[in-house]
């Protein structure tokens, strides 16, 4: 007598379900098929388009002029620290005219997150020289808040050297970017006296 072929069991091996829908199904207990609406075609076809910053003119701000306001990033000061440049006359240095630093509510909470290692660019973020800007949205994602800020605002130059940060901001017209290269304070895409983009 032969014995009985035992089958292996798969792993993790659902029951097979019959559909909603299945003919086998009582028709009261059954699932409705969608009933698909037909378009209208006299209808007026409604589309939302952004609308464009009446600020800028091309590329143009025409909303950034002295006396600038800066937003500053996280690793912007701790960079400055590290290149031991003085964050509000470094910037003066660049754009050669008066500069407000501008710091959220989410980079402040970050650079208090980051402890007593950096309790120096702590320090420097709560100078009553740097504008406090209130954060009204939950979490404290210092990027998403830095990127909806200026996209709501076109008056704002972001201070930061995140990659990625720039390549997001990058993508909004009219915003200029600063940075640190060699030891000192440069400036991407900020259009001078005559709209041309000064690189």
């Amino acid at each position: 007598m032969q014995g009985k072929q035992k089958k292996a069991r798969k792993y993790a091996v659902m029951k097979r379900m019959i559909s909603l829908r299945d003919q086998r199904i009582n028709e009261k207990d059954r699932a409705k098929a969608p009933v698909k609406k037909k378009e209208d075609p006299s209808a007026i076809k409604e589309r939302e388009v952004p609308q464009h910053p009446s600020c800028l003119f091309f590329q143009y701000n025409t909303q950034l002029g002295p006396p600038y306001h800066i937003l500053v990033d996280t690793n912007f000061i701790n960079f400055s620290i590290k290149a031991k440049l003085d964050l509000v006359q470094s910037m003066m240095d660049c754009l050669y005219a008066k500069c407000i630093p501008c710091i959220t509510d989410c980079v402040m909470g970050e650079i208090e997150k980051l402890g007593q290692k950096y309790r120096v660019a702590l320090r420097i973020a709560k100078d009553p020289r740097f504008e406090r800007l209130p954060c009204m949205h939950k979490g404290t994602y210092a990027d998403d808040c830095l990127v909806q800020r200026v996209t709501q605002h076109k008056c704002y130059i972001v201070a930061t050297v995140d990659k990625e940060l720039k390549r997001r901001i990058r993508k909004i017209p009219g915003v200029p970017i600063m940075y640190i290269s060699r030891h000192r304070y440069n400036i991407e895409r900020m259009p001078d006296d005559y709209g041309a983009p000064r690189f």
